[in-house]
């Protein structure tokens, strides 16, 4: 005791001091990563900033998730895969951006959204289509179960119905659903004022529309000729960097940029099966033939056996619908045989011929139903409903009229349906009661019987059907079979193969020069991810790719990455950072130089050209140029495409320039392609039409022009007002 009193006596203030200099270093480690980053110089938790206002990750991620809900929502597209949540992470980005940009001018403004415009959004009959439209399970929920359409009494009745009793929404999915619908419409209602507003504002003055009006009458015949920019050699128009960066001054609207952006070279290592994996896939179908063809229970031994365990289908298909491009191959084997292995979407497949039938494509039938059972929730008795379903069958084989009897008694008689008629293709087979099927399909035409349908296994309804059978039509072979598959898939030693691969390309690119060399070495190819923003979460050809994105923001041109990015299990990627151009003025690159130096070079040219023909008549162009003299008669005025020449809008307005005689030669006009001189012959107008006529096609063009007004406003808002923002993201937290 005596020795452990004298260390805390001797050290006892120095270990205090280590543990409190701990404590506080472990607090401003914390503090700069977290809610006070800013005070403190670190990332914090921001996602970026937005003309000041910062946008906190947990926000970020928040919506990200609001709009993947939406997404599933509103979207027939199926489950979202990689590339899908990376579009909406980055359509979350510009979302929130332009949402900070116009909430601030809503401030400022005075544009708000009231209580009540809140409610009525929700809970009113004009509620925000997306309300209207609102799903579950595939139903519009909201809609009125006999007039299909919007009710807005169900919005509260779910809701309160939901609030009293949990168990009707049993996960909570429903409401997490609805929620993020919900907020999403009320925290959009300002922007959308605010669209409204703008695009409402769009004006086109009478005095345009005229204008508009008397060009499209205006119509002139010209003479030309057209002297291609390679009848001047490449060694005649040499081209410098000063001569790039004068034509990128001259034209700086084209090459300004308003954010950051980067470019690279990169090599792709794909990961896919190799020829190990196809046998090893078909080695296993192949061990099992002859034992699937002996199985008595096709459907569990499918279940047991194969990689995808919804191969196995009662129905029977025809070639139309079988889904395969080996459908008529596998229809012409025999009963019991076994087909294959053969490879389809992606795996290796053998089916089993399980019977044969020759069955109509296509049937028209009429019923009357009523169940017994909705789900496990007891209707009415069994044998009260069959009584009841057999004197209906008996009232219309002595002549009462069918349609009478469907509308007393049938449970989904629709007053827009009143004959009950329904068509039903032999793929939706599967989709009705078996009872049903199999009677409407393996029936006769003109046959009619009262069927039970039991639905009670798969949670649906039980009941009594009375079905005609009007019509059967496309009757043709059909067959039943069973499909048991190996996915085609790589490896861990073919992964790890490909990683090898990809490992030593980076291990011996160490560098630029040697990146380059190693492309030509390994022969590899080498793309090109061009203008890729720091805000992107996709890189073209790659898909989703956001961990090279943040790297090459933290890379030094030239630079390559040191270990293989691995994407989406689906490739190693290896790049190298050729590029980086920050906002202002594109930088002249590798990537950007031959399309910069084509332009200057086709400038040089044409004034070559000028210079060469300036004064000559088209004669003597044409044979100095070693062309004929083309002739266009219907240059309209106000369409920039001429017939013959293309689109060459400086054409159209030198034929139709008043200071510009007839019969005289034009200056050189610079073109696609080449540069154009011509003469014109006669410029004309439409015969005027009546006062009244002309007075409706100017208001006709007016109208026309504020329409596509109020649509180009509508495109490029978001877009002006984002580019005019103070916008900087924080990298390293999305």
């Amino acid at each position: 005791m005596a020795v452990i009193q004298k260390i805390r006596n001797k050290y006892g203030k120095i270990a205090g001091g280590v543990i409190g200099v701990a404590l506080i270093s472990f607090i401003i480690s914390d503090a700069r990563n977290g809610s006070f980053g800013r005070l403190f110089g670190g990332n914090g938790t921001d996602v970026m900033t937005v003309n000041g206002n910062a946008i906190e990750a947990k926000e970020y991620e928040k919506r990200v998730k609001e709009y993947e809900t939406l997404t599933n929502i509103y979207s027939n597209r199926g489950p979202l895969d990689d590339a899908g949540r990376a579009q909406i992470r980055e359509q979350v980005l510009q979302s929130i951006s332009y949402e900070t940009i116009v909430g601030g001018i809503c401030d400022k403004m005075g544009i708000t959204t009231s209580e009540q415009e809140a409610k009525d959004l929700i809970y009113s009959p004009n509620a925000h289509p997306l309300v209207k439209q609102f799903q579950f399970q595939g139903q519009q929920v909201f809609n009125n179960p006999e007039t299909k359409q919007f009710d807005p009494a169900r919005v509260k009745g779910y809701e309160d119905e939901i609030a009293k009793n949990p168990k009707v929404d049993p996960t909570g999915t429903f409401m997490e659903n609805w929620n993020a619908v919900k907020g999403y419409v009320i925290r959009n209602s300002r922007i959308d004022k605010f669209n409204t507003m703008m695009s409402a504002g769009a004006y086109a003055p009478m005095y345009q529309a005229k204008r508009s009006v008397a060009n499209g009458d205006m119509m002139a015949s010209i003479r030309y000729i057209k002297v291609p920019f390679t009848t001047i050699p490449d060694d005649q128009a040499k081209v410098t960097d000063e001569d790039i960066k004068a034509y990128m001054q001259k034209h700086k609207a084209m090459f300004e940029t308003d954010q950051a952006t980067r470019t690279i070279d990169y090599v792709s290592f794909d990961i896919i099966p190799s020829s190990a994996d196809s046998s090893r896939a078909t080695g296993a179908l192949n061990e099992i033939k002859d034992e699937f063809s002996k199985a008595k229970d096709d459907k569990t031994y499918v279940g047991n056996k194969s990689d995808d365990i919804n191969t196995f289908n009662e129905a029977y298909v025809n070639s139309k619908n079988f889904g395969s491009r080996f459908a008529d191959t596998i229809m012409k084997e025999p009963v019991g045989s076994i087909y294959g292995p053969y490879l389809e979407n992606g795996s290796f497949r053998i089916t089993k011929m399980i019977d044969k039938k020759v069955l109509p494509d296509s049937v028209k039938v009429r019923q009357i139903l009523i169940r017994t059972n909705d789900g496990k929730t007891a209707i009415r008795e069994d044998s009260t409903v069959k009584a009841r379903m057999d004197s209906i069958a008996t009232a219309i084989k002595n002549g009462t009229p069918f349609d009478s009897m469907l509308a007393k008694y049938s449970e989904d008689y629709n007053p827009q349906n009143p004959k009950g008629e329904i068509p039903v293709t032999l793929a939706v087979r599967p989709q009705l009661s078996k009872e049903f099927g199999d009677f409407i399909f393996e029936g006769k035409t003109g046959e009619k019987k009262v069927v039970k349908a039991d639905n009670s296994k798969t949670g649906g309804y039980t009941g009594y059907h009375y079905i005609e059978i009007l019509e059967q039509t496309a009757v043709s072979s059909t067959v039943k079979v069973a499909t048991i598959t190996k996915s085609l898939v790589p490896s861990d030693s073919t992964v790890n193969a490909i990683f090898g691969r990809a490992n030593e390309f980076a291990a011996k690119s160490t560098n630029a020069a040697e990146f380059d060399a190693n492309v030509k070495k390994m022969g590899v190819d080498k793309r090109v991810g061009e203008n890729i923003k720091e805000s992107s979460f996709t890189i073209q050809g790659l898909g989703g790719a956001r961990e090279i994105i943040k790297w090459m923001y933290g890379a030094k041109v030239g630079e390559v990455s040191k270990d293989p990015f691995r994407l989406n299990d689906q490739r190693y990627v290896v790049a190298k950072l050729v590029s980086a151009d920050e906002k202002g003025m594109t930088a002249i690159t590798a990537a950007n130089r031959p399309m910069l130096e084509q332009r200057v070079r086709d400038e040089k040219k044409a004034a070559l050209i000028a210079a060469k023909y300036k004064g000559a008549t088209l004669e003597s162009i044409a044979a100095g140029a070693g062309a004929a003299v083309q002739q266009s008669d219907s240059v309209m005025l106000g369409a920039s495409f001429v017939p013959g020449l293309g689109y060459e809008p400086k054409v159209v307005g030198y034929a139709f320039c008043q200071s510009f005689a007839a019969n005289t030669v034009s200056p050189a006009i610079k073109g696609q392609g080449g540069v154009y001189f011509i003469s014109v012959n006669s410029r004309s107008s439409r015969p005027a039409p009546d006062q009244m006529t002309m007075q409706m096609g100017i208001m006709q063009q007016r109208q026309q022009e504020e329409g596509q007004l109020r649509g180009y406003l509508g495109q490029m808002l978001q877009q002006t007002l984002t580019k005019k923002a103070d916008i900087k993201y924080n990298i390293a937290n999305f």
